[in-house]
Parts: structure tokens; sequence; C-alpha cells
């Protein structure tokens, strides 16, 4: 009766994988690269249940027997014993070690690889708790949202301006480790236009869990689009056609706001917080933790630690009609 009882708990650990696959995730991977991690996790997977089936019948085996049997005739068992020691203790565990030790490398080689001279290059900073995202090619700086074009293998450059954080979209590659004074790579390949959630994956303090990043795929030529939308300055403002804008754009330089974000066409040029200059095309705010609606953005900017306690963006103090400036302003850098 309990070996029935374990049985079917081991039967529901191993049904978990199965079922979670069903809703995405690392188990349901989006890229050729993801592809060759998720065989690696079910290789060993598979090794793993198998070993561990065949040690709980063994033992059970093993128990049986020394109940059973006199000892003259363990004594007659020893030299075959020995054989079952040297097999399943010693070969055994040596050649699935060594077989899972090449599959490692070969996993481990496709997530590092260079992509060709051509590739689009992406530079991605881990902050606590939020990521800071470049394009050196073109000089354009966003933040907690990547865009990538699809079907086509992307260079991504890591680093850490703090402390280790870990960079991890399961649908499209294995994670790596974001490393202070070290700048680690990764390609990242999505098959097919959508979007795909990251989390760091190495804890980094308070926020960990709510440092997290958005990978968008899109077709090369709305990509190009994007690129060139989000590398131009925001637009200048005129105070006589544009005066609820313009009040908007005083009531952020004239703030704390302007010592950490940048918002380029203006003097706000802070770099201790995320790029502002198109913060309006972004889906979501506080590192993907609320949806980029007013109300959020908001209740972000007036009282950051109620969304995200231990975020280091302190509250800001506005009047109700510099807050309703500054929020049409922000809404229009798209």
């Amino acid at each position: 009766m309990r070996g029935a009882r374990l049985g079917v708990v081991a039967l529901g650990l191993l049904a978990v994988p199965l079922l979670s696959s069903c809703t995405g995730g690392m188990l349901d991977p989006q890229s050729p690269r993801a592809d060759k991690v998720i065989v690696l996790w079910w290789v060993m997977l598979g090794t793993s249940s198998v070993i561990f089936v065949f040690l709980c019948g063994l033992l059970l085996w093993g128990l049986r027997r020394a109940s059973r049997n006199s000892a003259r005739a363990r004594e007659g068992q020893l030299n075959r014993d020995r054989y079952l020691v040297l097999g399943g203790g010693i070969a055994l565990p040596v050649t699935v070690m060594v077989v899972l030790m090449v599959l490692t490398v070969w996993a481990g080689r496709s997530i590092t690889e260079a992509a060709g001279s051509d590739a689009v290059t992406v530079e991605v900073i881990g902050h606590q708790w939020w990521w800071e995202v470049r394009y050196p090619d073109t000089g354009l700086v966003t933040a907690n949202e990547i865009h990538i074009p699809s079907g086509e293998p992307v260079n991504i450059l890591l680093k850490s301006e703090d402390v280790i954080h870990s960079f991890w979209v399961p649908e499209l590659s294995g994670k790596i480790d974001l490393i202070p004074g070290r700048t680690n790579s990764l390609i990242i390949e999505a098959s097919h236009p959508g979007e795909f959630r990251g989390q760091c994956a190495e804890f980094c303090g308070l926020q960990h869990a709510g440092m997290r990043i958005l990978v968008v795929a899109e077709d090369r030529d709305s990509f190009d689009q994007w690129v060139q939308e989000q590398g131009e300055p925001a637009p200048a403002l005129n105070p006589a056609d544009d005066a609820q804008l313009w009040e908007g754009q005083q009531a952020f330089l004239g703030s704390a706001c302007v010592y950490c974000h940048t918002i380029r066409g203006t003097n706000g040029s802070g770099t201790l917080g995320p790029d502002l200059t198109h913060i309006a095309s972004r889906q979501r705010l506080a590192s993907n933790m609320i949806p980029n609606t007013r109300g959020h953005l908001a209740g972000w900017i007036l009282d950051p630690q109620a969304v995200k306690p231990g975020t280091q963006m302190p509250p800001t103090q506005l009047s109700a009609d510099q807050l309703d400036a500054l929020l049409d302003y922000l809404e229009s850098l798209k």
C-alpha cells in the first residue's frame, strides 16, 4: 500500500512540468536556442527519473532479500554484489555524467556563440531594480523593454552597474549572469513575432522579483521603424502653441526628476534612472510591474514606494495642476 502511494506521488511530481508546459515559459520554447536548452532539460529529467525509480526498486529488492536470505546465502551473493557495485555504483554514474556534460557543453555553446557581424547588437545593463537597454549601433537608449527583429539572431551584451543580476527570457534562451566589471554575451532569437517576458534570475536585493523585462519581437520593417522613431529626440515645444505641454515640461525640469532621468531634446540629462524620451511608447512601468496608464503613472510619480517598496526612486512633490500638466507631457512622449 505504501509503495503504491509513493508511486502516485512520483507520477504527480513528474506530471508538474508536463502540465506547466501548457502555459508557456521554459517548456514552451520559441527560439532555436531555447529548443536546445529544453532538450537538455528533458534529458536530465528523464535520466534522473529513471535512476530514481531504479534505485527505489533496488532498495526495496535489497530489503526484501535481506529479510529472507540466510547468512550462508548472503555470503554466496558477495561476488555478484561486487559486480553490482562496480557497475551500478561506478560505471553507470560515470557514463551518465559524461553524457550529460557533453550535452551541457553543446547547449551552453549555442547560447553564448556570437552571431554574424551584421546582427543587431543590444547592450543590457542591470541596475537595482531595472534594466537599461542600449543599441550601440544607433545610439538609441530605452529601458525595461527590448525590441528585436524576429527570425534573426541578436547579440545581447550584458553588464551590471551594481550587484550580480541574471538575464533570463525562458522562451528565447537560457540565463546568464550580469557581473560588475565584466561583459557577458548571449544570443537570443525569436522564431516569430510576439512578446516574451523575462526576469532577473539571481537574487539582487529587496525588489529582485520586481526586476522584469519584456522582449518584443517584430518583423524587420516594424523593427526598423521602431528604431527610427525611438532615435528621435523629444519634440520642441512652443509655449504659445502648446501651453499645457510646455507647463508639463517645465514641471519636469523644475522637479527632482531632472536629476535622475534624461529626456533628449531638453536639459534633462540624469542617468540614475531610465531614459524617458519615449516613455509613452512603453507598455508598462516600474520595470514592467504596472501598466503604462495615466493613473498608474501618476501613482508611480507621487509615491513609488507604494508601488515598488525599496525602489530607489524618491516621491515627487507636485501640485495637482503641475501633476496634470506633467502627465500630459509624459503621455505625449511616444
